[in-house]
């Protein structure tokens, strides 16, 4: 191996031509997907014992990156590895405090252990940061795997939305801003353009310990509003708002370009790299000098914001006999109000098509939450009921057609309007199309009506700020379920837990579904009851596939002896969903 420069010790990337990364993404049986950002244009080379793979990077809006595919891998096996960039070792750091990073492929007979949650803020972590935005769960769990305290590695780790906040800026984040433009004219702190969406991607995961987990745990992602705008689609008139303002199509192209670059890539398996129109740029390019994805990239970011059916972000993956669908419940919203959806027609044709029975467990990873507590679940249907009076047919979720005013007509819909951005009233509830849509699948599935009954039919989502875990009232078939992990490192403000907490309890519920019916608001198609929950601290959810079902664990950091550099890690929740007899297929 040449020398070179070196990552530092602290996994900074000050003289390193690593900007970013390694960062492991998708891997299975065979292969596996390692993606770096560099300083400069080269070959970047991950050797792992007595092979090596390489890829030339690619570049957009001045910065370079790769995606490095290992194939040939034997299953189940852990192989530590390097990265070289121009013949220089890049990483691991020299003397680095963590463990060698590794790759470790899926083996067909393990069962599946999984890291989920969303909403995570980039502050720092010393005593500052943790009185203001609490302890990083993330970053805690990376600091017990490393030493040892946790032993079970999960084979992913599926981050559920809000992986960078755009409209939340951090001081550190707004002193960039500072230095590029005047802060003071729109978007203000916010972030305007790619080169700032680039900068909170480096803040987000350039922290030493962070960086050594998501260089060792295979990891999927999908977006959620903060990773473009708070409310983003929540509605036709926040549409037509933000489209109003000289920055908002900078901003919608940056974000969804930014997020192709740095999380989507990544969810991808080599089969469906290979059909992405970007990535057949990359592999298909055979010049000289480095391909420049910049406008292509800025054109699929317009075309998929003005057009949703034109790129698919949902994907889903098998892990044995247990099903991973990740849902994009943003982008592809239908927002006219006499046909309001949360999923347009070709994703709900896409998601009919995935939400199969024959596997043990069936996941559904869906940034919002499905099932909220049953209180929030009626005030948001109502919203939607006095903002836009959908028209229902009898059937429960599909409507008869013809735009209306809201049921309290011009007023109404105004205050509605306000009501619904205020307090982010926007989940599956407040469009009960698609709400009854996906409870017609789940239930389905979990009846055998779509092959055999799973054991589970699982919901994992984040954006609350707060955790909980539901389960619908069920006599036989698959257990239905809803369980939440949110925030990764964002907690609630005091006043809003109390809110929250009054959601899930007491007669917020029986109250919530009178004022729904006095909308017309059909009633869901069955009942559901917290089991677990709500509990507001920074968590990290382990989900874990056994022989005596499926286990769901909460973890948080603590701070120890005032060590607010090295948190500890303590369990919040645990349960197990046991199987119950199901029904034959059908």
């Amino acid at each position: 191996m040449s020398e070179g420069v070196e990552a530092d010790s602290g996994g900074t990337t000050d003289g390193s031509p690593l900007v970013l990364g390694p960062m492991l993404r998708y891997v299975d049986e065979t292969s596996a997907s390692i993606w770096v950002e560099t300083r400069d244009a080269g070959t970047v080379v991950v050797r792992a014992g007595g092979d090596s793979w390489s890829a030339r990077t690619f570049g957009a809006h001045g910065h370079h990156y790769a995606l490095v595919e290992a194939s040939g891998l034997e299953p189940g096996t852990r192989r530590e590895y390097s990265v070289e960039f121009e013949g220089a070792r890049v990483w691991p750091p020299r003397d680095g405090e963590y463990p060698a990073p590794s790759i470790n492929t899926l083996h067909p007979d393990r069962r599946l252990r999984m890291a989920f949650g969303s909403c995570r803020t980039s502050v720092p972590h010393d005593q500052r940061g943790h009185r203001t935005h609490g302890v990083d769960a993330m970053r805690s769990y990376a600091l017990a795997l490393a030493s040892g305290d946790e032993a079970d590695w999960p084979d992913l780790a599926l981050f559920l939305g809000d992986q960078v906040y755009a409209d939340v800026t951090s001081e550190e984040m707004k002193d960039f801003i500072r230095a590029r433009r005047d802060i003071e004219e729109v978007p203000g702190p916010e972030l305007k353009d790619y080169e700032e969406y680039a900068h909170l991607y480096r803040l987000a995961w350039s922290d030493a310990a962070n960086r050594w987990l998501l260089s060792t745990l295979p990891s999927a992602m999908i977006f959620d509003d903060h990773d473009i705008r708070d409310d983003w689609n929540a509605s036709q008139s926040w549409r037509r708002k933000m489209e109003a303002t000289s920055w908002w199509h900078g901003r919608i192209v940056a974000g969804l370009g930014s997020y192709w670059i740095y999380q989507h890539l990544g969810n991808l398996s080599p089969d469906q790299r290979a059909e992405d129109e970007l990535w057949q740029m990359v592999a298909g390019h055979d010049g000289a000098a480095e391909l420049d994805l910049t406008d292509a990239l800025d054109a699929l970011a317009d075309r998929a914001d003005r057009d949703p059916a034109s790129y698919r972000w949902s994907y889903a993956r098998d892990f044995g006999d247990v099903r991973l669908i990740v849902v994009d419940s943003r982008s592809a919203r239908v927002l006219e109000p006499a046909e309001r959806s949360l999923l347009d027609e070709p994703e709900m044709e896409w998601l009919d098509g995935k939400m199969r029975g024959g596997f043990r467990h069936l996941l559904i990873g869906t940034s919002l939450p499905f099932l909220l507590p049953a209180g929030l679940h009626h005030v948001e249907s109502w919203n939607e009921a006095v903002s836009t009076a959908p028209v229902f047919s009898e059937a429960g979720g599909r409507r008869d057609g013809g735009a209306r005013r809201g049921m309290w007509g011009r007023t109404g819909e105004r205050v509605g309007e306000r009501l619904r951005q205020g307090l982010d009233l926007e989940h599956w509830a407040a469009f009960q199309r698609s709400f009854h849509d996906m409870a017609r699948m789940a239930m389905e599935v979990a009846d055998g009506r779509r092959g055999t009954a799973p054991e589970t039919v699982t919901f994992l989502s984040g954006d609350v700020h707060f955790s909980y875990v539901s389960e619908v009232e069920r006599d036989s078939g698959s257990r239905l379920v809803q369980a939440v992990c949110s925030p990764i490192r964002n907690p609630l403000p005091r006043f809003m837990r109390f809110f929250s907490a009054a959601m899930a309890y007491g007669p917020a519920a029986p109250m919530g579904a009178a004022v729904a019916r006095s909308m017309h608001v059909p009633d869901p198609p069955f009942k559901w009851n917290g089991i677990k929950g709500p509990w507001f601290d920074n968590n990290l959810a382990v989900l874990e596939d056994t022989t005596g079902g499926l286990i769901l664990r909460w973890v948080t950091g603590v701070v120890r002896d005032g060590d607010h550099e090295h948190p500890g890690l303590d369990t919040v929740a645990e349960l197990t969903l046991g199987e119950r007899s199901t029904p034959d297929a059908v």
